[in-house]
Formats: C-alpha cells, structure tokens, sequence
C-alpha cells in the first residue's frame, strides 16, 4: 500500500497503516532472533564439540583399566 505524502488519511486509514507497519516490523525481529537463536546454538556446538575433541586426547578411557608395571 503506497500513500502520496501530500494525501490526507482518515483515521481508519491511519489505523491500518499503522498496524500493518507494526506488523512488519514484529515480523522482521522475529526472524532476527529465531536466526539468532540458531546462531547461538550452533556457536554451543561447535564449542561442546571442540571441548570433547580436546578432552578425549586428556582421558583416553582404556588406559584406565591398564595396569602399570
């Protein structure tokens, strides 16, 4: 919906334009925060991920039950 800036609205027309100016700018940082939230979970991923690489070099399980001599 274009309006000419020199066109003089009704209320009602204010209404609806307002609310679907709203509406979009809801939409949009909803997408933000999901893409957000998605960034973040994969950012936790990669981390767990790197800290089990690094940690399994650390812990080598068989060795545990091995016995020294």
């Amino acid at each position: 919906m274009l309006i000419r800036k020199e066109q003089d609205l009704d209320p009602i027309q204010t209404e609806v334009f307002d609310i679907m100016v709203g509406y979009d700018v809801e939409e949009k940082n909803r997408r933000k925060q999901h893409a957000t939230r998605r960034l973040l979970e994969a950012r936790r991923a990669i981390e767990r991920r790197r800290e089990d690489k690094e940690l399994s070099t650390w812990l080598d399980e068989e060795s545990w039950f091995e016995e020294n001599e």
